[in-house]
């Protein structure tokens, strides 16, 4: 990251992007795309946490996916009860994604599953936004 100016678009880049992911995590719900959406509130946390780490480090953030990794990469305390839901929001990442997962996470996708974890990525982010 050559200067300041490097700094803000990459921090803007990574927020604008989490904002158009968190839409789409809403949309996705809303339309019964359960496992769909909780991959996508998984990414919106990941890019916050990207977006949190490039304006603490002022450098690129690493190529993570571990939402409790990221952040604590940029030396924020993270609460044990705070850490429990950054690894479970983690689970979305790789269990929408691959084929062996889909059927099973499908199925554990409930609507009162899905709601309840997309209120803690609402308070994942909520808790983020706080710290930038």
């Amino acid at each position: 990251m050559s200067g300041i100016s490097d700094k803000n678009k990459l921090l803007e880049f990574w927020l604008e992007s989490a904002e158009k992911d968190f839409q789409t995590m809403l949309d996705l719900k809303r339309t019964g795309h359960n496992h769909w959406a909780l991959f996508m509130g998984h990414l919106v946390i990941e890019k916050l946490a990207k977006a949190l780490f490039v304006k603490i480090n002022k450098a690129q953030p690493p190529l993570l996916h571990d939402l409790r990794r990221i952040i604590e990469k940029t030396g924020v305390t993270i609460e044990p009860d705070r850490r429990k839901v950054l690894d479970g929001i983690t689970r979305f990442n790789l269990r929408a994604r691959y084929d062996d997962y889909k059927h099973s996470f499908y199925r554990l996708c409930t609507d009162e599953f899905t709601d309840h974890w997309i209120e803690k990525i609402k308070e994942s982010k909520k808790w983020i936004k706080s710290l930038l």
